[in-house]
């Protein structure tokens, strides 16, 4: 007989299959003498605890408190279901605490971990532990793959590609021993019975692990080219110290001015390259481990970041890139994504040996299936807060909480940088990077992954979401799909995924700044400030409407944008001013551009930020032609690094803009806000500058200190008229640290509550997200929309 034992029923929700969430319920139990169950089900993880009351609270504190690194909890609901004296026949008596089978419950969900960097643990057990020694697939329940190998929930060996791999006897063991830390850690294996590598050259096939990675680190070591099959997917790696080897892989990707990311040997390498805040440098070692962009201290080779002022680093995460570094002599490494143009991440095996063996000196290959491609997530810190820029490995598929239900609803996202997001209730699964839509590959991997996360998740699409450009390919599958079909206008959505994220509904002075989005009266808007809810928008100002000449060609040679802008403030007598951009551009060009906007041939109207940063890149001559998306913004930022000189990185000078200018002039630049935006005269005192020889360095760091006035003027316009003090700040222009953190500061420091993204991208990898958060308020208040 038992006397006053309790029992109450535990249902988890949250990020909790995959990380190791039951032996840590299992391990916590017997700690404090409790009995019952534990169990993972498809809409969460459900206990029964039994034992004394106060043991009891205990456990459900520290289910809350203290769970593993890699779960999110998002609730603890509780039911008791009473005091018992009876026996241990009694249905709800229990005499141990056990772990049960999972059980499906369809219609339900419950999260999927994304893939975990490898534990300190198990990089300890690689050197020591007799099966798993020189073992590079070793993991347990705190880490390893899991996205990328799930097929279908709930979470167990069977519905992942490592179903074919048969547990040997001393892993099948590990693997039913609730204390063991690899109990039910599904990818659990060994030496005897686990995936293996192969490294494959033209004449021969190696198998035996320690020659794969010795002959991996020759060839880097000698300045060769490898490709070597990740967690998501394929990498392209070469060493990053070897100047010709760099130059190699860019010819091989085609990849000309667009920087690299260096992979280095642990966290004193990479700060011996970069700078790190204390947010930074705790991201980069998180289990997410995400590229992290940081301030470079110019000591890799130039032709890495080719000349720009911060530079992607991201350290091991999987075994075997530890076992590499200990073979290899350099102590970083190119790992970019293993792709030509831009095509998906290769992950089959067949296809990376067909394309990359013949233009590389090795490829490394391994007999375990990815199952979903997933490239490196990249994010950069602000304000000591996480901005991501691709938000992919390590976050996907987590979801996001919605206010409203946003159950059946497929939100497809735009055109470049593309992710979709799918609803589950009131969970928003944003998909991993799927990239830019123009290929075709890439719409066969954005169709193919929008079918395995409404299977993954059991969702139903009953309605879609979609940019309001009629020739996006994205809009195109929402057209044919035969569902009703919302359109929502590119900038309100980056908006909306910033209100979202803070679960915020009311109306704020949201500032939609990017290169590139369909305005409601067609024309190619970027310089947004709206106000809005997740309801409605109004378009309060903008950037004044300018000419891009050539329109998408405008977009690849920011020169173009220069020159309409010179056209526009100085009209045909600009062409006498002494500007760098007039002695680098052919005379006939710049005629032509001229003749195109003068007689509105092929120049569709623009209130782009993105191309005003492009113009002004483009008039100090500090890039003239775009490489890759945003380098002419992007460097012009570099430029503005540069004046402030090392010592004053990330300090609080450029966050406060308080700046000592060497021309001696105001730190503005004029402008004026209204119904349009007019930043005319600042075109003309930033010409005035540089004809002074006032440094270019001086020019950019004024140029971005005014924009984030025009930023704090429009708010506090719309304050007065309008009483709103919240302002929301979205769009790719928002990657720009130094705005990004001038703006915040200037806008708290004048009162203002400040919403940035965080959770989501900033730039079009995070509009799906927003378009889902609008869809969902109106399907579920039954507002009129509009469909295309």
């Amino acid at each position: 007989m038992k006397e006053n034992v309790s029992t109450v029923l535990c249902t988890v929700k949250g990020l909790v299959q995959g990380v190791g969430f039951r032996p840590f319920v299992y391990r916590t139990a017997v700690e404090l003498h409790l009995t019952g169950t534990v169990e993972n089900r498809t809409d969460g993880v459900r206990i029964i605890i039994q034992g004394n009351s106060s043991n009891i609270e205990e456990f459900i504190q520290k289910l809350n408190t203290s769970p593993p690194p890699a779960s999110v909890i998002e609730t603890v609901d509780t039911c008791n279901l009473g005091e018992t004296q009876q026996s241990v026949s009694d249905p709800h008596d229990f005499e141990s605490f056990t772990i049960l089978k999972s059980e499906k419950n369809n219609g339900k969900i419950t999260e999927v971990s994304p893939d975990i960097a490898v534990c300190d643990n198990c990089l300890e057990d690689l050197e020591k532990q007799e099966s798993r020694i020189n073992f590079p697939f070793i993991n347990c329940t705190n880490c390893g793959p899991r996205f990328t190998i799930i097929k279908s929930l709930p979470y167990d060996r069977q519905q992942t590609t490592m179903g074919p791999f048969k547990m040997c006897s001393r892993c099948e063991a590990e693997y039913n021993s609730p204390l063991d830390r690899r109990f039910h850690a599904q990818p659990v294996s060994c030496n005897e019975c686990g995936p293996e590598y192969t490294l494959h050259t033209e004449n021969t096939v190696i198998s035996n692990i320690t020659a794969v990675l010795e002959t991996a680190a020759e060839l880097i070591d000698s300045g060769k080219i490898i490709a070597v099959k990740g967690l998501g997917g394929f990498h392209l790696v070469c060493n990053a110290l070897d100047k010709k080897a760099a130059e190699d892989l860019r010819k091989l990707k085609k990849r000309e001015t667009k920087p690299f990311a260096v992979m280095t040997r642990d966290i004193k390498t990479a700060e011996k390259y970069v700078y790190f805040d204390k947010t930074g440098s705790e991201l980069l070692q998180s289990w997410r481990r995400p590229i992290v962009l940081a301030d470079d201290k110019a000591i890799l080779p130039s032709d890495i970041n080719r000349g720009l002022s911060r530079t992607g680093i991201i350290l091991p995460y999987m075994p075997f890139h530890y076992m590499l570094f200990q073979k290899l002599e350099t102590d970083c490494i190119i790992a970019t994504s293993g792709n030509f143009s831009d095509e998906p991440i290769i992950i089959d095996n067949s296809e990376a040996l067909a394309e990359f063996l013949p233009v590389t000196s090795a490829v490394i290959i391994y007999n375990r299936e990815i199952y979903n491609r997933c490239d490196d997530s990249v994010a950069f810190t602000s304000g000591d807060k996480i901005r991501l820029i691709r938000r992919s490995r390590g976050w996907t598929p987590a979801s996001i909480k919605l206010e409203q239900s946003c159950d059946g609803i497929l939100a497809v996202g735009g055109e470049l940088k593309n992710t979709f997001c799918i609803g589950k209730d009131n969970k928003a699964f944003l998909s991993q990077h799927i990239g830019d839509l123009k290929s075709c590959e890439t719409e066969i991997f954005f169709k193919e992954s929008v079918k395995r996360f409404s299977t993954l998740f059991n969702v139903n699409i009953k309605k879609i979401a979609c940019d309001l450009h009629p020739d996006y390919i994205s809009t195109g599958y929402a057209l044919e799909s035969g569902l009703p079909v919302m359109g929502v206008q590119h900038h309100w959505a980056h908006i909306a995924s910033c209100l979202a994220e803070y679960g915020i509904n009311r109306k704020v002075a949201g500032f939609a700044f990017d290169g590139t989005g369909y305005g409601t009266d067609g024309a190619v808007w970027g310089g947004e400030v709206l106000i809005c809810d997740l309801h409605d928008f109004e378009r309060y100002t903008h950037l004044d409407y300018i000419p891009l000449p050539g329109g998408d060609a405008g977009v690849k040679e920011p020169w173009r944008m220069g020159i309409s802008y010179l056209y526009r403030v100085f009209g045909e007598s600009f062409r006498e001013l002494d500007l760098p951009i007039l002695k680098k551009i052919r005379e006939k060009e710049i005629e032509i551009v001229t003749a195109m906007i003068k007689n509105g041939i092929n120049s569709p109207p623009t209130s782009s930020m993105g191309r005003l940063f492009d113009a002004v890149s483009a008039i100090t001559g500090i890039c003239l032609y775009s490489g890759f998306e945003a380098e002419a913004a992007m460097r012009l930022e570099s430029l503005a690094d540069s004046g402030f000189g090392k010592d004053v990185q990330s300090s609080e000078i450029r966050g406060l803009g308080e700046f000592d200018y060497k021309s001696g002039s105001s730190k503005c630049y004029s402008y004026q806000v209204n119904e349009k935006i007019i930043i005319y005269p600042m075109i003309k005192e930033i010409v005035n500058d540089l004809i002074n020889d006032i440094p270019p360095s001086s020019v950019s760091i004024k140029f971005h200190n005014t924009i984030a006035e025009i930023i704090l003027s429009s708010a506090e316009k719309i304050r007065r008229e309008r009483g709103i003090r919240t302002a929301a700040l979205s769009g790719g222009v928002f990657y720009n640290k130094m705005l990004l953190s001038l703006a915040e500061k200037k806008l708290k420091r004048a009162g203002f509550e400040v919403l940035t993204n965080c959770k989501v991208p900033s730039g079009d990898g995070g509009i799906s997200f927003g378009q889902c958060a609008i869809a969902a308020e109106f399907f579920n208040t039954k507002l009129k929309y509009s469909i295309l």
